[in-house]
């Protein structure tokens, strides 16, 4: 067979309408799995479980595909199937190519994350469903109950509409990506600024959302001296960027998930009792 040919043959997309439906009704269950750790994770996997099995059907690689997919996943729902479409290009290339980097897969989901979220809340939390909202409270007022059946027509045809649309086009756009960026390095490239951004994203979430603050104070020659004060001299956030780091650590060894939560909560409410936090 003729190599151009057999190549062709093998970089023919595996995924059609039948798994993109698959994918667009599962992630409307996207939240029915959530926990602390890995937030969206076991939705969004099961979301593109389908196309998986599709691209691998040996059991092996299967099964490594879904733990990949383990990882800690968190986005607007509403277009969760865009990034879940892009992963499921990306895997597609993983099974044709035996050089492709599967931890750029990943990388690419956490760096994509961020910035859709923050589009997505506020177009879809922030904007579509204010707006019907407004139309169909403007009804009810009236005391017409076609103002909540309003409501709920036009906010769930938007949601309906974005997540079909973000499944269809993320997988052709990142198939239609991938298959351009072979030879040039482009993947490899977009896999190192995706993790870059992610850590950058995860760096400002520990600084927004990890708090802790030393309340005790000391009386030295009369002078009152706040023990935060001291911290923030040395280093703002120091207290939070410990915790966070602690916990790091407790994760690299193995400590489970939920241990680690008993743990901060244990030592909130004794640092309060106490009065040290």
């Amino acid at each position: 067979m003729d190599k151009s040919l057999k190549k062709e043959q093998n970089t023919k997309p595996l995924i059609g309408n039948k798994e993109l439906r698959s994918m667009f009704w599962r992630s409307f269950l996207i939240q029915s799995s959530w926990s602390f750790d890995k937030m969206m994770a076991y939705g969004q996997m099961y979301g593109i479980e389908r196309s998986l099995r599709k691209i691998y059907p040996n059991d092996d690689d299967y099964y490594d595909a879904l733990k990949r997919h383990c990882e800690t996943f968190n986005v607007t729902p509403h277009i969760s199937p865009f990034i879940m479409a892009i992963s499921v290009a990306m895997e597609e290339k993983n099974a044709q190519d035996p050089e492709f980097d599967t931890s750029s897969i990943n990388k690419v989901k956490i760096g994509l994350m961020g910035p859709l979220s923050g589009i997505g809340d506020s177009f879809f939390w922030g904007t579509f469903r204010v707006i019907a909202a407004g139309i169909g409270i403007g009804i009810a007022k009236q005391g017409n109950i076609l103002g909540s059946i309003l409501y709920f027509l036009i906010y769930t045809s938007i949601h309906f509409i974005a997540k079909w649309l973000s499944a269809k086009y993320g997988y052709s756009l990142g198939t239609k990506f991938l298959n351009q960026a072979e030879g040039n390095h482009s993947i490899e490239k977009l896999s190192y600024g995706a993790s870059i951004l992610g850590l950058t994203v995860i760096g400002a979430m520990i600084g927004t959302m990890v708090t802790l603050n030393a309340k005790l104070q000391f009386n030295l020659s009369g002078t009152v001296t706040k023990l935060q004060s001291i911290f923030d001299q040395i280093f703002p956030g120091l207290l939070p960027l410990g915790v966070t780091f602690f916990c790091l650590f407790l994760l690299k060894k193995n400590v489970k998930m939920i241990y680690i939560i008993l743990g901060i909560f244990a030592f909130a409410i004794l640092g309060s009792w106490v009065n040290i936090f």
